[in-house]
Order: C-alpha cells, then sequence, then structure tokens
C-alpha cells in the first residue's frame, strides 16, 4: 500500500465517528475515483524504455574498429542526458568537460575540478546503462605526474562508475598513458585541439594546418598508440590530415571537427541538439532546436498558470465527496464553536463594562 493509500485509510477511521452523519452538500465537486491505481503519478508512455540492448565494452569497439564499421560517440553531462544517449543505440558516451561551458556556464572547460566531474559522471552512469562511458580527466588532475594520473583515473573507474577515462596530449603524455594502461584502465587520447590548454594555443583554433604540425600530429598518435591508449579522439584538423592519420594506425580515430575519414565521430550533444546559447562550432550538425522547442513549451506554461488553464482537473487528485463532506462538517462545528466562544467573551466584556 502506497503512502497516499495509508494516509487516505487512517484519515477515513478518524472521521468516522459516531452520531456524524455525512450530507452531501450541492457545492461538492464529484470526482470519479480511480481504484486501481493508488500511486501519485501517471505511467510515461515511452516505447524505448523497454528496449533493452548488451552493455558495449571496449571488446565491442575494438570489433567495429575490424570490422570498418563506423563508431558512434556522444557526450552526455547528467541522468536525462545519459538516459537519451542510451536510448538511441549510440556505442559511446562521453561525460565530457565540456559540460562546464554547456552545463554550468564557464567560459572554458579549465575551472571543472575531480569532484564536479566525478558527481556528474555517477549521473550519467545512472542513465547510460548500455554504451561504454569515458570520462575527461580534468584540467589539473593528471598532468604533474603519472602518479597523480593513475590515482585520479582509479577514483573515476570506481568512483564515478565509467568504463575508461580521456586525457589530452600527445608524446608528452605518452608515459603517462602507459601507466594508466598498464593497471588496466583503458584511455582514449586526445590530440589537435585540446581545448584544456586553448590559452597555449591562442584559443580554440583548428590545428594540422602546415605540413610542420599535420607532421607533429602523425607523431603525437603513434605516441599514444604505443603507450597503450585503445583510440584516439582528433579535433578540429583537416579532414585530410585526419584521414590519413586513421590510415596509418591501427587503433580507432574518433572525429570531431576531422571529417568524415575518422573510425568513428564525437559530438557535443547541447551543440547537436541546439541548447547552447553562446555559439555553434563550425563542425557541429544541428539536428534540432531545442532552445526554442523547450522556450516555447515554458512561454506556454506560464501562460497557462497566468490565466488558471493550469492546473486543469486531470492534474488535480480527487477526494471521495463523502470524506470532503465530513471535513466540511468538521469544519463547521469547529468554526460554529470558535464563533459561539467569541460571542460569549464579547457580552461578557459588555456586561463588565455597563457595570462600571
Amino acid at each position: 500500500m502506497s503512502i497516499i493509500s495509508r494516509i487516505a485509510s487512517r484519515s477515513f477511521l478518524q472521521l468516522k465517528r459516531p452520531g456524524m452523519v455525512p450530507r452531501v452538500a450541492s457545492t461538492v465537486p464529484h470526482f470519479q475515483i480511480n481504484q486501481s491505481r493508488s500511486y501519485s503519478s501517471r505511467p510515461v508512455d515511452n516505447p524505448n524504455a523497454a528496449q533493452r540492448r548488451p552493455k558495449v565494452s571496449i571488446k565491442t569497439i575494438q570489433s567495429l574498429y575490424r570490422k570498418k564499421e563506423a563508431i558512434s560517440m556522444m557526450t552526455a553531462q547528467d541522468y536525462p542526458s545519459g538516459l537519451v544517449v542510451d536510448q538511441s543505440g549510440i556505442d559511446m558516451c562521453l561525460v565530457g568537460d565540456s559540460l562546464a561551458m554547456v552545463s554550468l556556464g564557464f567560459d572554458s572547460t579549465n575551472p571543472l575540478t575531480v569532484e564536479d566531474m566525478l558527481h556528474h559522471c555517477r549521473a550519467v552512469a545512472r542513465g547510460a546503462k548500455a554504451p561504454f562511458i569515458v570520462a575527461d580527466l580534468p584540467y589539473g588532475s593528471y598532468e604533474a605526474s603519472p602518479d597523480d594520473a593513475v590515482r585520479v583515473s582509479l577514483r573515476f573507474m570506481k568512483e564515478g562508475n565509467c568504463d575508461a577515462v580521456k586525457l589530452e596530449g600527445g608524446v608528452e603524455m605518452a608515459e603517462t598513458i602507459h601507466r594508466i594502461t598498464r593497471i588496466g584502465i583503458p584511455v582514449l587520447a586526445h590530440i589537435g585541439l585540446t581545448p584544456q590548454r586553448q590559452s597555449a594555443l591562442g584559443g580554440f583554433r583548428v590545428q594540422g594546418k602546415t605540413a610542420k604540425q599535420a607532421s607533429a600530429l602523425l607523431k603525437d598518435a603513434f605516441a599514444v598508440q604505443e603507450a597503450g591508449a585503445f583510440g584516439v579522439v582528433l579535433e578540429a584538423i583537416p579532414a585530410e590530415i585526419a584521414g590519413y592519420i586513421t590510415q596509418q594506425l591501427k587503433i580507432p580515430t574518433i572525429g570531431i571537427g576531422a571529417g568524415v575519414h575518422c573510425s568513428g565521430q564525437v559530438l557535443v550533444q547541447n551543440d547537436a541538439l541546439g541548447l547552447f546559447d553562446k555559439f555553434v562550432p563550425k563542425f557541429t550538425k544541428q539536428y534540432c532546436n531545442l532552445n526554442q522547442i523547450i522556450t516555447s513549451a515554458l512561454r506556454e506554461y506560464h501562460e497557462d498558470v497566468k490565466t488558471g488553464r493550469f492546473p486543469a482537473p486531470q492534474n488535480t487528485y480527487p477526494i471521495d465527496p463523502a470524506q470532503l463532506e465530513k471535513f466540511y462538517a468538521m469544519e463547521r462545528e469547529r468554526t460554529g464553536i470558535h464563533h459561539s466562544q467569541q460571542e460569549h467573551e464579547e457580552e461578557d466584556r459588555t456586561v463588565h463594562a455597563t457595570m462600571l
């Protein structure tokens, strides 16, 4: 029995007093009582909820790569965004530090702390049950030493319920990647435009546009592969360079602004769904504009409240008319006694005044 049912039953027993005869007033509204449900919410008609798929593992990712089947990856930052990634059949879910900008309103990804990211990872993991979940290691948590990187990676696996971690950097991070993977934690590398280092790069700028830069990117890619990364994100790189790097490697490449020849693609969910209000990256395909849709819905709600259209009868909870009349009778009895006492007190004061 639900809490509401128990309260209703207890209230009914308390109201059922000897000598109290229910009297139904004509003003009492009559509601149709639904006896089949005792809970205070209605079921959600979601056909995707019943569709369960096997958990995507690192073996699944490697199998997709061998079969040359494109790998889909999308970011998420909380339970609802993780849930829709799960229900849409996407292979990998990235809890990206981009959430600092698109969800928390910062101007860059760098302010995020380890505790912030762990909080978001746990929320995403509760929604994204099937996708392979990768967590960005936040800026400042892993660069100082491989030991720091190992410790924080263990936290993301143990406390964040993630399947892998992602870190930015190429040749200079090879030892760190090696140390992390050596203890059994999968690492997704990230080269090209590395947002955590955007200050050193002069902003969010395309990388690999010169022969020298492209050659350096190829060295970075080889270095992270040899260090043990299971894949590498290529961000904001000319499509030809990204395609060539993909051909040279033996691990998947995940492109974001790197053309169609990568092994897979990733986008920031808020960008793809039109929820970020500041800018839309050139490499983003906006599949809808949820900002407009949600704003329109909230305006309609605002007007419904102002005009009294909400809540409607179907949005309210009914009460048995007999119980409602008993409540009114109790109130009439209570307020009648109260008024009588007030009248006696007033008479006493009048008598006392005349005696003076």
